[in-house]
């Protein structure tokens, strides 16, 4: 029986951000014509969640802020594994390692072209920045967590990209200055909004936006959205419809 493409899927997504005390950029790549799935645009690298990458042990944890986030509105213990595939998700499309020296046991389906490289997953260096629902009546649907990473964290060479594999095109450092010239999808637009306004500020964001697409209507919320005196029978819930 085949799956229901259109179904929502977890999704974890990769901001790589470089340069940021001078002039930051990102890595960002081009998806091919015949993608099912936002083709042609310029985006981060990501993609769905495995159900293998819930038992990758990672060597290095989540920040704890970033996991409570990551654990609101969502099934119990799904943080380990849209971290893990973040990961695997950026040495696929790019060939960037986010990881410490190590050996693996034995390597899941899936992961062992980054267990050769001689690492096993490091998630301590991920904050998690955003997280969207792709709207109704799209080809595929995702529930995407967007990581944000500095470039200093990987343990490959930032520009060597010889062992991505194809499925992003024109791999390549984008200036945040110079990104809006590119052909983006609306909601990496938004996104990047929210990663210039934290160039300056290197801690994992204390409230995450939401951007929430149901089937009745799109929310742009917040987990965790009050200030840390505010009691929580005061926190906003909703807070504005977005129009596209």
């Amino acid at each position: 029986m085949s799956s229901d493409k259109t179904a929502i899927r977890d999704a974890s997504t990769v901001i790589v951000l470089r340069d940021r005390d001078s002039r930051p950029s990102i890595l960002m790549g081009q998806r091919g014509a015949a993608a099912a799935f936002m083709p042609n645009k310029f985006v981060f690298p990501g993609g769905a969640v495995d159900e293998v990458d819930a038992e990758v042990k990672l060597a290095g944890p989540l920040p704890a802020l970033c996991a409570a986030r990551l654990a609101e509105d969502a099934p119990a213990g799904r943080a380990n594994a849209l971290a893990a595939a973040a990961i695997r998700e950026l040495w696929e499309e790019t060939g960037q390692i986010l990881g410490w020296p190590g050996k693996w046991p034995v390597a899941p389906e899936g992961w062992e072209g980054f267990a050769e490289t001689g690492h096993r997953p490091d998630a301590s260096a991920l904050q998690f920045v955003f997280r969207a629902i792709t709207p109704p009546g799209r080809p595929r649907r995702f529930d995407a967590r967007f990581f944000l990473v500095e470039a200093e964290a990987l343990c490959s060479d930032p520009d060597d990209f010889s062992a991505a594999s194809d499925e992003l095109s024109h791999l390549q450092w984008v200036p945040l200055d110079e990104v809006r010239r590119f052909d983006l999808p609306f909601i990496t637009e938004v996104v990047l909004a929210e990663v210039a306004a934290r160039v300056e500020d290197r801690k994992p964001p204390r409230s995450v936006p939401f951007f929430r697409n149901d089937d009745e209507e799109s929310l742009f919320l917040r987990l965790r959205g009050r200030a840390p005196d505010q009691p929580e029978s005061d926190r906003p819930r909703r807070q504005l419809r977005i129009r596209r």
